[in-house]
C-alpha cells in the first residue's frame, strides 16, 4: 500500500514508524509544516514533505492525524486533486457521517483511533466504518493489525475507545511510575526499579493477549494463600486502586463528551 499521512505530530509520526518497521511492502509519506522534528523518519525510508498534496493521487489510503480545527482547511486543499480514496481519520470528535459529508460519496470514510505505541508495533487501534465501506476499509484494518491489535467497533464507542486506548497509555504509565517509586522505597535504584516495573507490565499484558483469558485467572496463578501478593492486592483495593482507575476513565470520557 501507499500510505499518505497528513499531520506529522506525535501520533502521525508514530504510525509512520510502525508501518515502516512492522509491515512489509508499504510506502509512507508524512506531511508537516515544520519538517525538522520528523527528519529522522527519512532513515526508515519514509518520505517527508511540507506539501499535503505531494504524491497524494497515488495513495491507497489517506490518514488524517490533525487537529479538529484543521480538518476543513486540509480537505479543501486535498479534495480537488484526489478521487476514490479511503480517508481514515484519527481526528477526535469527527464522526464518520460528518467526515463522509465533507469528502463526498466519491471517497470512503473510515474512523481510526490508534495510539503512539504504534511505533513499537503495540498500538490498540480501534476502527469504525459504515457497512457500505467494509470492503474498501479492509486494507486499512489489515495495515493497523500489523501495528498491534485493530478491533472493529461500533462508532458510538469511539469516544470510549479514545479514553481506554489513547488516554489509557498515560494511565498505564502512571501505574508504572508508581511501581517504580515503590521499588525505590524498598531498595532499588530508579533505573533498576523502572526496568523491572515496565517489563513486568509488558509481561502481564503479553500473557493476557496470548492466552486470551480473564485477568483474574492469571492473578490466581501468582496469589498463594497467606502470601505477599494477595496481601498487597487487598491493601491496594482498600485504598481504592480499582475504583480510582475506573473513576478516572469515566471522568476522561465525560470530558470528551463535554
Amino acid at each position: 500500500m501507499k500510505v499518505h499521512i497528513i499531520g506529522g505530530g506525535n501520533l502521525g509520526a508514530s504510525v509512520a514508524i510502525g508501518i515502516a518497521k512492522f509491515t512489509k511492502d508499504n510506502q509512507v509519506t508524512v506531511t508537516r509544516r515544520n519538517l525538522a522534528p520528523i527528519s529522522h523518519l527519512k532513515e526508515l525510508g519514509v518520505t517527508i514533505t511540507t506539501d499535503n498534496t505531494s504524491n497524494i493521487q497515488e495513495a491507497d489510503v489517506v490518514i488524517l492525524t490533525i487537529k479538529p480545527y484543521q480538518v476543513d482547511t486540509v480537505l479543501a486543499e486535498i479534495l480537488p486533486v484526489i478521487s476514490s480514496k479511503v480517508i481514515a481519520s484519527a481526528v477526535s470528535g469527527l464522526s464518520i457521517e460528518n467526515l463522509q459529508n465533507k469528502i463526498g460519496e466519491n471517497h470512503s470514510a473510515v474512523r481510526i483511533m490508534p495510539n503512539i505505541a504504534a511505533q513499537f508495533g503495540a498500538s490498540a487501534t480501534c476502527i469504525a466504518f459504515h457497512e457500505k465501506n467494509k470492503e474498501k476499509a479492509q486494507p486499512t484494518v489489515t495495515l493497523f493489525q500489523g501495528l498491534g491489535t485493530a478491533p472493529i467497533i461500533d462508532e458510538k464507542l469511539m469516544d470510549a475507545a479514545t479514553v481506554l486506548a489513547a488516554s489509557g497509555t498515560a494511565f498505564a504509565l502512571r501505574y508504572i511510575r508508581a511501581s517504580m517509586q515503590a521499588g525505590i522505597e524498598i531498595g532499588f535504584d530508579w533505573k533498576t526499579a523502572l526496568e523491572i516495573s515496565a517489563q513486568t507490565v509488558k509481561g502481564a499484558a503479553e500473557m493476557l493477549l496470548e492466552e486470551k483469558g480473564h485477568p483474574e485467572q492469571l492473578i490466581d496463578r501468582v496469589t498463594t494463600p497467606q502470601g505477599c501478593t494477595i496481601a498487597g492486592l487487598n491493601e491496594m483495593e482498600l485504598h481504592g486502586f480499582s475504583s480510582s482507575l475506573i473513576k478516572g476513565i469515566k471522568t476522561s470520557l465525560k470530558q470528551i463528551k463535554g
